[in-house]
């Protein structure tokens, strides 16, 4: 979880930075348990967790795609999709989905004290359906922002190194968060995913 309260705070701000001091500092392994918190918390702490490698895989993909366009090319920009976004989101999807596993596998394996095979499949259990949500949330605002105020109001969209860009990212990233919230409760709540 160390990795997880800098980077939800590029898009949570000051929420998620009061909630790294209410639930996230530095707790000892063998208090972590009892200081879980309810149910809305461990689902909240599970759902950034998610988030985290959505949020770091989306930036790394979205500049990657900025510095070298022949990966949105490979993607379907110009054969498949005549909007650039739209083929780079398949990169965002493919970079936040590895991290979002690798991420959940760190935490689950040692946690779980589990073989490299067994973790990897209960990370890909616990997160998968996580982080597609997430991802379905953070692209439908996206487009509504982009493509519906951005591109009406502005003549176009955003392009990746502007700060309007980043700006309406922080939102899409809300908006992933709420989307998978209600999976995240389920996964949590049947004992797929475990509290955090």
């Amino acid at each position: 979880m160390n990795l997880v309260w800098p980077l939800t705070t590029l898009f949570g701000t000051v929420l998620w930075l009061a909630s790294y001091y209410a639930w996230g500092r530095n707790i000892p392994r063998d208090q972590r348990l009892n200081a879980a918190g309810s149910l809305p918390v461990i689902v909240f702490k599970g759902t950034s967790h998610c988030g985290a490698g959505c949020t770091l895989g989306d930036i790394i993909a979205e500049w990657s795609a900025l510095l070298f366009p022949g990966l949105a090319v490979w993607l379907g920009w110009h054969s498949i999709f005549v909007e650039r976004t739209f083929a780079v989101w398949i990169l965002d999807f493919i970079v936040a989905f590895v991290l979002g596993i690798l991420f959940q596998y760190f935490s689950i394996k040692p946690m779980r004290n589990l073989s490299p095979t067994q973790g990897l499949r209960a990370a890909l259990k616990a997160d998968f359906a996580s982080i597609v949500a997430w991802q379905i949330g953070m692209y439908g605002l996206m487009a509504v922002i982009q493509f519906l105020w951005f591109k009406r109001v502005f003549g176009g969209i955003a392009p990746v190194n502007s700060p309007e860009f980043w700006f309406a990212m922080q939102f899409a990233m809300l908006a992933g968060f709420t989307t998978s919230y209600p999976i995240n409760w389920l996964l949590v709540r049947t004992g797929v995913k475990g509290k955090m």
